[in-house]
């Protein structure tokens, strides 16, 4: 194989399209990496975390520069990894007609051979060469995140805090159980609605009143388990809000529930054809 052969395999290319930057978000400190046309090496630039208007300056830097060089105004082409960052410097990019990609970090390609360094360098110039083969339309590169608008991400909101509210629930509910189980007492129900007179009542195994001690941390534990069930957000609520911010009637909210309903299983088969969405609703 010809020497100059080689060479041109393995140069980086300098015929670009566009100015392809990537960034590494972190909480004091924003890495640039960027590959501009008429260059063969990435510079690197850094920001303070945070600072829009520094990374809107760079980016405008980086464009001067290239069009000093080669006579042509580029656009720019930007990547990130989906992070605790969030999407709001996409939409800000987006905003200031920027194209931007959000990228699953899990879907890039690493050697496996050995374990590799981990710096914030070398996912920037990593995540530079997968944006530059996922616009060269190569498959299977990386997995690209579709950004949620305002109203979707807000609307996630309540699952998740659902779902954090009741692992406190479980947390608590078997700490109680942990503490009685010690004394020998397995029948107690934390979720139970009489479970502060349930309380009083309870004896241990060899027959003794509860200690103290014992019951005062159970109190003050079943006080804690209340806390998330107040706390719990109601789908219906505040999912089914009119135009103007008034509630929907309960009961319309229940029939349009329970139309859902009746709809998805006729879709597995478990109603009649011939019955309709808002017979098989439930009545109130």
């Amino acid at each position: 194989m010809p020497a100059d052969y080689r060479h041109d395999q393995t140069a980086i290319r300098i015929d670009l399209g566009a100015i392809f930057v990537s960034l590494e978000l972190s909480r004091a400190t924003w890495l640039i990496t960027s590959l501009s046309p008429g260059r063969q090496k990435m510079s690197k630039h850094r920001v303070r975390g945070g600072d829009i208007a520094g990374l809107l300056a760079c980016f405008a830097e980086l464009r001067a520069k290239a069009q000093t060089r080669t006579g042509q105004l580029f656009p720019l082409i930007v990547i990130q990894e989906a992070g605790l960052d969030g999407f709001w410097i996409h939409r800000v990019l987006q905003s200031e007609g920027i194209e931007s990609h959000v990228v699953d970090p899990a879907s890039i390609a690493t050697s496996r051979r050995r374990r590799r360094a981990k710096t914030d360098k070398i996912d920037g110039e990593a995540l530079i060469r997968a944006l530059l083969a996922y616009k060269r339309g190569e498959p299977r590169v990386c997995a690209m995140v579709k950004a949620p608008t305002c109203r979707e991400e807000d609307d996630r909101r309540i699952c998740r805090e659902r779902s954090v509210l009741t692992a406190e629930r479980v947390a608590h509910v078997n700490r109680i159980k942990g503490l009685l189980f010690g004394q020998g007492i397995s029948d107690y129900e934390p979720m139970h609605r009489c479970r502060r007179a349930r309380l009083d009542e309870l004896k241990t195994g060899d027959g003794r009143p509860l200690p103290p001690q014992l019951k005062a941390q159970v109190s003050r534990e079943l006080d804690r388990l209340e806390l998330p069930r107040r706390h719990a957000p109601v789908d219906a609520d505040e999912r089914h809000l009119g135009p103007r911010g008034a509630e929907v009637d309960r009961q319309d909210v229940a029939v349009a529930v329970g139309a859902r309903h009746a709809r998805s299983i006729h879709r597995r088969g478990a109603v009649p054809a011939g019955l309709s969405a808002a017979r098989a609703a439930p009545r109130r």
